[in-house]
């Protein structure tokens, strides 16, 4: 009676619920038959498709590469590595023979019905292909108009030898890291988490080395901004010398008085700077004190006199006039512009035209009084007391 219970519960109780069945894995040799078979299927159905879409590649596989020569004849080298027809003809000359094949292939795909396990191929291989060749474009490019910008006939070149290197492998690393999470992106890969970790990677290598990249990034700024070149004369806060080298890291001056001074670029470039090579004239100034005894008619003349002397020693007056009552003299201003930057001219020609000006005044009858002081003594009752004895009456 048990068993016959215990048979009639079993009976009655619900059905387990059959575990899951696991998807079976992919035989890659059933793939591999399935592509066989659906490619000799294409072949059969579309073969005039084919052969014009081979001859149609076959094309634009020659056309590529006939432009890629052309981009070699322009890269001369009597234009210079500056030259933006060089620039154009070596990115052109850049173009890998994958990406031209892969071009055509693209290009003919849709026309030759291709299946679409091939067309899934086709289409990862050419998006490889794309991304790599736009990163090598774009880098080429890149450092091309940086060769353009640093090729100034005043810089000397001296800006792409001291830089070039590391600013390869920086616009090489940071345009490869962009064309890496691009094709990422394009083949389903989430990349949110990759470019976060890149982004904080970065603030910490930033932050770590942040007086190196400043003086870094300061160079690039010498570079581009071309405050000041190989040779020129500059004045920066209380010092002043000759460029003797731009560096990565700090800039080498010569002082007038024989020290070589070496400051970090970031320092350098907190500062003003005055370039005194790229003056196109130098300004002399004069302040000259004439009696308080000179006729009226005479200081009216002072102005045409001082004019014509600068003149006759090939200067200009940029000004020449009165400019205030003095202790002892009434002071005129003159100011003499030497055209170009040679002090070699300059210093001369002050000291000619000082010794004109006290010709001129000399035959003039125009005193060039120096600092005079009186001294008057007065008795206890205020009565003053000459400094002489006074004649009897």
């Amino acid at each position: 009676m048990s068993v016959i219970t215990t048979i009639a519960a079993a009976a009655a109780a619900p059905a387990a619920t059959p575990a899951p069945a696991k998807s079976p894995i992919p035989d890659v040799s059933v793939q591999v038959r399935d592509l066989s078979n659906s490619t000799f299927a294409w072949f059969q159905t579309y073969w005039l498709q084919i052969i014009i879409a081979v001859a149609i590649a076959v094309a634009i596989v020659s056309a590529l590469y006939a432009l890629r020569r052309l981009g070699a004849r322009l890269c001369r080298e009597e234009r210079g590595r500056g030259d933006w027809l060089t620039i154009v003809g070596r990115v052109v000359t850049k173009t890998t023979n994958y990406f031209i094949i892969m071009v055509a292939i693209r290009a003919v795909d849709g026309y030759a019905q291709t299946p679409p396990m091939i067309d899934r191929m086709v289409t990862f291989f050419f998006t490889l292909a794309a991304v790599l060749q736009g990163a090598i474009w774009a880098r080429e490019f890149i450092l091309g108009a940086i060769e353009h910008k640093t090729s100034a006939e005043h810089f000397k070149g001296e800006a792409i030898i001291n830089a070039m290197g590391l600013i390869r492998l920086l616009v090489s690393v940071v345009v490869f890291a962009v064309a890496t999470v691009v094709l990422l992106d394009n083949i389903g890969v989430n990349v949110t988490g990759l470019v976060a970790g890149l982004g904080v990677g970065g603030i910490a290598i930033g932050l770590a080395a942040q007086g190196i990249f400043a003086d870094l990034f300061a160079a690039l700024a010498i570079i581009f901004d071309r405050p000041f070149s190989k040779g020129d004369q500059i004045s920066f806060g209380t010092s002043s010398g000759v460029i003797e080298a731009i560096g990565l890291k700090s800039t080498r001056i010569r002082a007038y008085t024989g020290e070589l001074r070496i400051i970090a670029n970031k320092n350098l470039l907190d500062k003003e700077i005055l370039n005194v090579s790229g003056r196109d004239h130098i300004r002399l100034p004069f302040t000259i004190g004439v009696a308080y005894e000179t006729p009226p008619e005479t200081l009216a003349r002072i102005p045409g006199i001082l004019t014509e002397l600068v003149e006759a020693e090939g200067g200009k007056a940029s000004r020449a006039g009165f400019e205030s009552f003095g202790a002892s003299s009434l002071d005129f201003t003159l100011l003499v512009d030497v055209p170009g930057k040679d002090w070699g001219i300059a210093h001369p020609l002050r000291d000619r035209l000082m010794v004109a000006i006290v010709k001129r005044f000399a035959q003039e009858g125009i005193a060039i009084p120096y600092p005079t002081q009186t001294t008057f003594t007065a008795a206890p009752d205020g009565t003053i007391i000459m400094p002489y004895p006074e004649k009897a009456t």
